[in-house]
């Protein structure tokens, strides 16, 4: 077994920019306020279990559903659209019922961080790198999510409630954004340049 560290870097590096954990922050703010505190432990290893069964069974398994992956990111991106839309319009869409840690699993763990984008790119680096770099660079970008996640209070401290709430519409209408192109590039619709 040879570790690329060339590999490794480009894959870490891909995946970081589609995870986007710290542009998610607002997001995980406004989930976090509605929920209680978030288990970063939890989030973080039902998405790496998620991204990590992807990476070895990602396609036979969708197949067993008869669901390619466009159909798949195409939901994904619904779900999202929805956060997205709660986020802009300050309204409740999602009933997060219990509250307590396990309430924030999805929409966070799935489809914010393990979501269709971040499937998708694995399944694509596959085909481009081995398999063990692709894993390393998958392990340390799930430590970064999880210390992203542990410091979400730190950020609001720092940030203050003006500023958040600023973040939150901004971020909001972005993540609208990405579910509109993940939609359409998943479906191959073009919208005007």
């Amino acid at each position: 077994m040879n570790i690329n560290f060339v590999e490794i870097l480009a894959s870490f590096m891909v995946l970081f920019a589609i995870i986007d954990i710290l542009g998610s922050i607002p997001i995980i703010l406004d989930l976090q306020k509605k929920t209680g505190e978030i288990d970063s432990q939890k989030v973080t290893l039902v998405a790496f279990l998620i991204m990590l069964g992807f990476l070895y069974i990602g396609q036979p398994l969708l197949g067993l559903f008869g669901v390619d992956i466009s159909s798949f990111a195409v939901a994904g991106s619904f779900v999202l659209f929805l956060i997205g839309i709660e986020m802009v319009l300050g309204i409740e869409l999602f009933k997060h019922e219990g509250g307590g840690s396990n309430s924030a699993i999805v929409p966070l763990s799935f489809p914010l961080i393990a979501g269709a984008g971040s499937i998708t790119t694995l399944l694509s680096l596959r085909a481009e790198y081995h398999t063990v770099d692709i894993l390393i660079a998958l392990i340390l970008n799930m430590v970064f999510v999880y210390l992203v996640l542990r410091l979400t209070n730190f950020f609001e401290r720092i940030l203050g409630q003006g500023v958040l709430h600023i973040l939150r519409k901004f971020f909001g209408i972005i993540l609208l954004a990405i579910a509109i192109k993940l939609c359409t590039s998943s479906t191959g619709l073009t919208l005007g340049k």
